[in-house]
């Protein structure tokens, strides 16, 4: 019996896979993507609102993001977040375009990601927290 894809969208962090510093951990229902320490983009693979690509941002950067990707919309539950849903025709070089700027270190894209509770393992890589 083939075994089920987890989420279809794992090929979006392909390119990060090469960084020293990439991690990746589940959130939300969907995968989650970190370099040099910070949350980048996740993708899920779920029902609407779940459905694409999170853009981790702070709200001070949506309107330059947005101007040069107007697909880019603050996500429904989490606003403080950029989304396009893969349902848009635009997906792909959306996320080829975020995935390039994860790699340039864009310094919009990226959040220092909130600590855990007590018990569970931290996301930095040892040495970095």
């Amino acid at each position: 019996m083939p075994a089920t894809v987890r989420n279809s969208l794992l090929w979006i962090f392909e390119p990060l896979e090469r960084e020293a510093t990439y991690l990746t951990r589940r959130m939300f229902g969907s995968d989650a993507a970190y370099l040099d320490g910070l949350l980048c983009p996740t993708a899920g693979d779920g029902d609407e609102p779940w459905n694409g690509l999170l853009v981790c941002t702070s709200k001070e950067h949506h309107a330059a993001l947005i101007e040069e990707l107007p697909v880019l919309k603050p996500h429904p539950v989490l606003g403080k977040w950029l989304y396009i849903s893969q349902a848009d025709a635009a997906f792909e070089d959306t996320v080829e375009a975020i995935v390039s700027r994860v790699l340039a270190r864009d310094p919009r894209i990226g959040v220092a990601p909130t600590p855990r509770k007590r018990g569970r393992k931290s996301v930095l890589p040892k040495g970095e927290g």
